[in-house]
């Protein structure tokens, strides 16, 4: 079993499991909405997570009628969200670390709202 970044597949193999023609590929790979690796001879190498992210793309094309320049912001905001995402949670965590252990220092208020977290800061005078 191959790792999911790993990439082991040629442009034809990923053509047949996906069943669409090689050029789409290319196309997509111009269009920057997938980057496959490249081996020492310049063939294009396919991970499982760029075969997930192709099915997303035809997905969008052809079940949902989204033009190409509407997937490329459709998956740079779905990145941009993901992003966010680990962000809060790793605020999160940091904010179950300090309450658990008491760890909020006297001059810095914890305040929950609607389960958001916000870090306010008085200053002593």
């Amino acid at each position: 079993m191959h790792h999911y970044d790993e990439p082991v597949y040629l442009i034809s193999i990923v053509a047949k499991i996906l069943n669409i023609h090689p050029q789409t590929l290319r196309q997509y790979e111009r269009e920057n909405l997938v980057t496959p690796s490249r081996s020492g001879g310049r063939i294009r190498l396919y991970s499982q997570r760029d075969i997930d992210r192709i099915k997303m793309i035809l997905r969008l094309t052809r079940e949902l009628g989204v033009n190409l320049a509407g997937v490329d912001i459709i998956l740079r905001l779905k990145e941009h969200v993901e992003v966010l995402e680990q962000d809060v949670n790793d605020l999160t965590h940091e904010v179950s670390k300090l309450r658990n252990s008491g760890g909020v220092p006297s001059n810095k208020t914890l305040v929950t709202t609607k389960s958001i977290y916000e870090l306010v800061i008085f200053e002593d005078k």
